[in-house]
């Protein structure tokens, strides 16, 4: 590995990175009206990209009216009000020589009835988190069982979001298959019980995600990014491990690597912690088997931990450290001895106060 990994350009699809670093996407509850971010938000990405980030993720984005929106004042790219909100955003981060992702993503079962314009939460099996919403003290409501119906509606509004995200001119789409949410419901047997199609076996299980990726694939330009987020745990229930064993994994990530996707990016508590029984950690696990680029967040926070992490990944992402430190890539770069940042430290993010 060159002295200099850290800040040495690396190319995805027909993207030049100017560096290994990037803005991870977070879960937000910052839009007042109109399911648009507040500006404070907006401009925190922008900074990121100014101070040298080489990517920068949006906050999550929900896919539909519906059945989507999983926590209070989540933002929307589905109106032209929406989009218009976001297109100045895009070009600010792309002028300052950093590559813009839209992430998009479906709550699934971590939504409950009165955050949700349609009064419901829908999962691919009747099976509720078991531990109790942080957010309302109370049991998170049991899922209406996805009909058919409800995939391809579903599906719809990935499309729509994705269609959002091009007209805003984002470099890059990011399908959210990651925490617990919609898409990681079907992924995971904890949450997934069908017994059709899309049930059982890896194979059937990843058949939603697939069937996603195909169908905002379509839509997407040839010259723009398509990305897949995963990671073994959920935001609830974090102790328990969403895929059996390295088998399991490593299968999902073959059948990721066969669909029209440009990298993988994989979410982990830890990046360096030993994974599914293994003396392996997750990027290990995952380059076993994928030649796509891999990016990797967890408990990266400092230039030593950042180069390490790119032994076996190609991008760090950092959200803690990026969400309060709006000096991070520099402090990285000057190797400066950095903290690293506790859950609760980050949770200006779910306030009224302004980002950093």
């Amino acid at each position: 590995m060159s002295k200099d990994i850290l800040f040495s350009p690396f190319n995805i699809k027909n993207y030049g990175l100017k560096n290994r670093m990037g803005v991870a996407p977070m879960t937000r509850m910052s839009s007042i009206k109109d399911s648009v971010p507040r500006q404070d938000v907006l401009d925190f990405l922008v900074t990121r990209a100014e101070n040298g980030a080489a990517i920068i993720y949006t906050e999550a984005i929900v896919t539909d009216y519906e059945s989507a929106q999983g926590y209070p004042g989540q933002a929307r790219m589905l109106t032209q009000r929406q989009i218009d909100a976001w297109k100045p955003v895009v070009k600010a981060i792309q002028d300052k020589g950093a590559v813009a992702i839209m992430q998009m993503f479906h709550c699934g079962r971590m939504a409950w009835q009165e955050v949700n314009p349609a009064n419901r939460v829908i999962a691919p099996s009747p099976i509720p988190p078991k531990q109790n919403n942080p957010l309302t003290g109370k049991p998170y409501p049991v899922p209406d069982e996805m009909t058919k119906f409800d995939i391809d509606h579903v599906i719809t509004g990935f499309v729509e979001t994705a269609k959002g995200a091009v007209e805003a001119g984002f470099d890059g789409i990011e399908i959210h298959g990651a925490h617990g949410y919609l898409i990681n419901n079907f992924l995971s047997s904890y949450s997934n019980q069908r017994t059709d199609e899309y049930g059982g076996t890896v194979e059937n299980r990843f058949r939603f995600s697939d069937e996603v990726i195909q169908a905002v694939h379509k839509i997407v330009p040839e010259d723009r990014l398509l990305i897949f987020r995963i990671s073994n745990w959920g935001v609830a229930d974090m102790e328990v491990s969403l895929f059996k064993n390295k088998e399991e994994w490593q299968e999902l990530i073959k059948l990721l690597s066969k669909a029209p996707i440009d990298a993988i990016s994989v979410s982990t508590y830890g990046y360096k912690d030993n994974a599914l029984g293994t003396d392996r950690n997750m990027a290990q696990l995952t380059r076993e088997a994928t030649d796509l680029p891999i990016m990797i967040c967890g408990q990266i926070y400092d230039r030593a931990s950042a180069e390490d992490a790119l032994t076996d990944a190609d991008i760090v992402l950092s959200a803690k450290s990026m969400l309060l430190n709006p000096n991070w890539v520099e402090d990285v770069r000057s190797g400066k001895d950095l903290p690293l940042y506790k859950s609760e430290e980050a949770n200006v993010a779910y306030t009224d106060t302004p980002l950093p």
